[in-house]
């Protein structure tokens, strides 16, 4: 009896040992890739949350975050980075396709995941934040912000054993390293040409998650790609600065269309714009750029509302476009991004804005042009013309005026080669009146 009572104690206290130390999980051999390419938004960070919900529930092996970007909203990185730290499914990084870039905010997203690999080619680097200027943004040396952002990297990097130093010289010198670089410095563990080599060279890698030591199962594993929900491809799209700044800008020229031609549906297509302009800007939006935007339409309205196009007009479009550079507040503490897209974001504004306003002020002066004119049907009353068709009493028949083709009808019937006299108009018919020819 007591031999039986060790025996069991021993099996017991074997299981608690078991138990308590940290499992090896292997998940089922399922991979679920999450892309992020062009600007990081909100939307994204919604959507990773997501993501990495369902491949917890549904035992994916790992989440591949395959990253293609300039970089993006600060705070919408450090929500993604928080939810990768939170994971119990192992996050890989992946910078692809080949020649692609992952530049600061793709950097930081990089160096948080549990494994971190690059394609041929590619570049990370640039995380040094940047103040814009459509007339040459430049690099923050504010030591608040610069601390911040140093921290959030360093912490990153060695959590998951990678090179501080070059992590943190990515923002204190701006420092760009292509794949080879990067393997070779230690800030990422592999290099791959494909998504189907990265998964076998990673197979059987244990990783610590939130849930523990989680070993990869992914060579030969099923690739599922992650598909944003309808929301979140709405709000990825418009939360694009650019694509936002497009909509507040032509929601404005809508507007004034609208004022200027009621009935044509301008005043709708403005507020459905506006609206998704400040969806897609989070509501937060510069009040200075706003305000400049207002009075830039008033001039333009005022312009259009008086003879000719002059100083009104080019001040108010002065005034749009320089508010459509500023309307989404790009301070170094919210964005994360590289001085190269903020270049091609003032280029695009501005063009933007040219072509955009010149549709529009086309429009809306064709139509004050036909408002202007004097009533057509005033003028032809009393005008004479000849019948080019036969027709009954009261009948109604096309006929030739002034090179144009009209319906007319007259109560004495038309014959062709007979002259009548306009006296009226129902619709669009000519009322016409015979002319007796003196004997």
């Amino acid at each position: 009896m007591a031999r039986k009572s060790l025996t069991i104690f021993l099996i017991l206290s074997l299981l608690i040992v078991v138990t308590s130390s940290s499992p090896v999980v292997a998940y089922g051999g399922k991979v679920l890739v999450f892309k992020i390419s062009g600007t990081i938004s909100m939307a994204h960070s919604e959507a990773l949350i997501d993501a990495l919900s369902v491949a917890h529930q549904e035992g994916y092996s790992a989440v591949v975050l395959m990253l293609s970007t300039p970089g993006g909203s600060l705070d919408s990185t450090l929500r993604m980075i928080t939810a990768i730290e939170n994971s119990p499914v192992p996050v890989v990084g992946y910078v692809y396709p080949p020649g692609t870039t992952a530049w600061s905010a793709g950097t930081y997203l990089l160096m948080a995941t549990h494994v971190a690999a690059m394609a041929p080619h590619t570049i990370i680097g640039s995380c040094q934040p940047i103040a814009y200027s459509p007339f040459g943004s430049e690099p923050v040396n504010d030591t608040k912000i610069l601390n911040a952002v140093i921290s959030v990297m360093a912490t990153q990097a060695r959590a998951h054993g990678r090179n501080e130093t070059l992590a943190i010289s990515f923002i204190t010198e701006n420092v760009n390293v292509n794949d080879e670089q990067a393997y070779a410095q230690g800030v990422i563990e592999f290099r791959a040409e494909s998504l189907e080599s990265l998964l076998k060279l990673i197979n059987g890698l244990e990783v610590k998650t939130a849930a523990g030591t989680v070993k990869l199962n992914t060579e030969g594993a099923a690739v599922t790609e992650y598909t944003f929900r309808i929301r979140d491809s709405v709000i990825n799209v418009v939360s694009d600065p650019t694509i936002s700044s497009l909509l507040f800008l032509i929601g404005i020229f809508a507007l004034i269309y609208g004022l200027s031609a009621p009935g044509h549906g301008g005043e709708i297509l403005g507020a459905a714009a506006l609206l998704l302009a400040l969806i897609g800007m989070g509501f937060d939006v510069n009040i200075v750029s706003l305000i400049m935007m207002a009075a830039g339409a008033i001039l333009l309205i005022y312009e259009l509302a008086t003879p000719g196009f002059g100083v009104f007009g080019f001040s108010g479009i002065i005034l749009l476009t320089i508010g459509a550079l500023f309307i989404v507040p790009f301070s170094p503490e919210k964005w994360a991004i590289s001085g190269e897209w903020y270049a091609t974001f003032t280029y695009s504004i501005v063009a933007a804005t040219l072509v955009i306003a010149g549709i529009f002020l086309f429009a809306i002066i064709k139509i004050l042009q036909v408002r202007r004119r004097p009533p057509l049907i005033g003028r032809i009353i009393g005008e004479v013309l000849t019948s080019t068709e036969d027709a009954p009493p009261n009948e109604v028949a096309f006929i030739t005026y002034r090179g144009e083709y009209w319906q007319a009808k007259c109560n004495t019937g038309l014959k062709r080669g007979k002259k009548y006299k306009i006296v009226g108009k129902e619709g669009p018919v000519l009322i016409l009146e015979e002319i007796l020819e003196s004997t």
